[in-house]
């Protein structure tokens, strides 16, 4: 199996790093909040243990009803899923589009699912700046089943500029065409206001992606969930995947992570102060750096391709970024964690990269 994504500590290679030579390793290729899963959620899984004996409820119904009072919508309009990923192939095999449009580079998983279904794939391609263009609408028409988008995006950490996802939602509506948003990182941008959540009940043509796997620091528990007005589309879903597909202790976990308002509010303030140092000490190496406003940076080492190996004696872990559609290999991406961890990332690429011209984007 082909692995597509950060997070793969599991490599025999790197059990060494890991432990056994006692340097460890410092994981930045997931994007993972810094403060680690809170003390609520550890506790709310451990007391769903006793629970655990029985089947998952089907319906998450407790769960439904604890993202109907977050978000102030009726219950019916969410689904639950064993991570993001778990409902983007749930909604690909419940659709079955013929013609889909996403950006280049995005989030894997959206072409991976679409190839399961033999889907005619139209790309708008980022150029330098990475950033979406108004000329996206041009591949918006009525043949055009499914969009994809990803706000901010992946690997970029960029943020669409919001008139324009207006336009691209109010054409995508007049298409006919499914807009799927997907906002796993819009959380800690600190701009929620962007969520196009409130246009749920104005449109049926709008799947909105959230996860509980990055903000609140639980990607092996796996939950995700989506939110449409389209119950017909949430009902082909549902019967698109197996009947549990969230567990006692994930449900569990995602109630109590809810109720985790400081919480997220110190996360948000940590992440933006640390992204500003480490942005500020990869453009000193004169690495280019671009403007992300999510937990992670993307970032452009002309010429280096073997960054990630390089960085792995120093029990350093990083995301390469050549398997993106429209990258080289060259392109990286790393997650902001705690200063201490930031340091220790930047400290040890001072010694792998020559300090060259100081890039600073205009």
């Amino acid at each position: 199996m082909k692995l597509l994504h950060g997070g793969n500590i599991y490599d025999e290679y790197l059990t060494e790093i890991r432990g056994e030579n006692g340097i460890g390793l410092v994981d930045f290729s997931a994007n993972i909040n810094p403060l680690g899963m809170p003390k609520s959620v550890r506790d709310a899984v451990e007391q769903a243990l006793q629970d655990a004996v029985h089947y998952p409820d089907p319906l998450c119904r407790k769960l439904k009803k604890a993202l109907a009072a977050e978000h102030g919508l009726a219950k019916e309009t969410f689904i639950c899923g064993n991570g993001g990923a778990d409902l983007i192939y749930r909604l690909v095999y419940a659709l079955r589009p013929k013609k889909a449009v996403l950006t280049a580079p995005t989030f894997a998983e959206y072409e991976e699912a679409l190839k399961q279904t033999n889907t005619e794939c139209r790309f708008h391609e980022l150029k330098e700046d990475f950033e979406v263009k108004d000329t996206i609408l041009e591949l918006i028409d009525p043949s055009v089943d499914l969009l994809f988008l990803c706000n901010p995006n992946n690997p970029t950490g960029l943020l669409m500029e919001q008139n324009l996802l207006l336009g691209i939602l109010e054409k995508a509506d007049r298409c006919g065409t499914l807009l799927v948003l997907d906002e796993c990182f819009l959380d800690f941008t600190g701009q929620e206001e962007r969520s196009l959540i409130p246009y749920i009940q104005k449109t049926e043509n709008l799947f909105i992606l959230k996860s509980f796997t990055k903000m609140y620091a639980m990607p092996g528990i796996r939950l995700g969930y989506g939110i449409s007005g389209n119950r017909k589309l949430l009902d082909r879903m549902e019967s698109a995947g197996q009947c549990w597909g969230v567990s006692v202790l994930a449900s569990a976990a995602g109630i109590s992570a809810l109720g985790e308002k400081e919480y997220k509010r110190r996360a948000v303030l940590l992440v933006k102060r640390e992204r500003s140092y480490l942005k500020a000490e990869l453009e000193a190496l004169g690495v280019q750096v671009w403007d992300g406003q999510a937990d992670y940076l993307f970032f452009r080492a002309a010429g280096i391709c073997d960054l990630y190996e390089r960085l792995l004696p120093y029990g350093i872990l990083i995301r390469k970024c050549g398997n993106y559609r429209g990258l080289d290999k060259d392109y990286y991406r790393i997650a902001v964690k705690d200063h201490q961890s930031n340091k220790r990332l930047t400290d040890a690429m001072k010694k792998v990269i020559e300090v060259r011209t100081v890039f600073k984007q205009k």
